[in-house]
């Protein structure tokens, strides 16, 4: 009777040791488990495939460039009651800003007119439209200056910014503004021609670079009236 009970004992004790191991490991298996990430906008590490790489990232930052805000364009109609020169940037040699009146303005014996050549667009890239036109002085004897004339669009309003003289009697035929740009076609004279003859048709780039606005170029072919 007592050598059946001590293995049936013996047998009662290796199960009981093998369900306490069974537990353990089960319980070790849940404990070593990752935790995941719960900080909101992170990538818990235990539910990222690893396939996929690193995580995504959006790369694009926001505009921070404030949008231009959206002014009147100038018209060529705008310059005829326009003030010419300033204190700092002086139209010929007159001291004092000239204010045209319906495009014209007389003092002292001479008459500065506003002429028909004149151009809008966009001159400094604030993407506002400007206005280059033409004016011509006659000072009361033979001479007739011509000069280019720029005006910046402030507000919707022409203010002047500088002037480019181009010659006595060389008419300018037309103007024409892109990429910032002012291309100018005028009739000018070779050196050593007389004052009366024109026998070159010059068309020169201008751009305007702080207060000046000089040609960059030019190309000239004969003119014959």
């Amino acid at each position: 009777m007592r050598r059946s009970v001590v293995p049936v004992v013996a047998l009662l004790m290796v199960c009981v040791l093998a369900a306490c191991g069974g537990s353990g490991k089960k319980k070790r298996s849940r404990d070593a488990r990752p935790t995941t990430a719960t900080t909101a906008g992170k990538v818990a590490p235990a539910d990222r495939d690893e396939d996929a790489g690193p995580a995504r990232v959006d790369a694009s930052p926001s505009s921070t460039r404030t949008p231009r805000r959206k002014v009147r364009a100038l018209t060529c109609a705008d310059l005829r009651d326009a003030e010419l020169g300033s204190s700092g940037v002086r139209y010929r040699d007159y001291p004092n800003p000239l204010r045209l009146r319906d495009g014209r303005w007389t003092g002292n014996g001479a008459t500065v007119l506003l002429q028909k050549p004149c151009a809008t667009g966009d001159l400094d890239g604030d993407g506002a439209v400007d206005a280059v036109g033409t004016v011509m002085l006659d000072s009361g004897g033979s001479g007739r200056f011509w000069s280019l004339v720029v005006w910046r669009n402030v507000d919707g309003r022409p203010r002047y910014v500088t002037v480019t003289d181009v010659g006595d009697r060389t008419p300018v035929q037309s103007i024409r503004i892109a990429d910032q740009r002012a291309t100018v076609v005028q009739l000018t004279r070779s050196p050593g021609a007389a004052m009366a003859e024109l026998d070159l048709r010059r068309t020169a780039v201008h751009r305007l670079t702080g207060v000046r606005f000089p040609a960059i170029s030019h190309t000239d072919v004969p003119y014959t009236p």
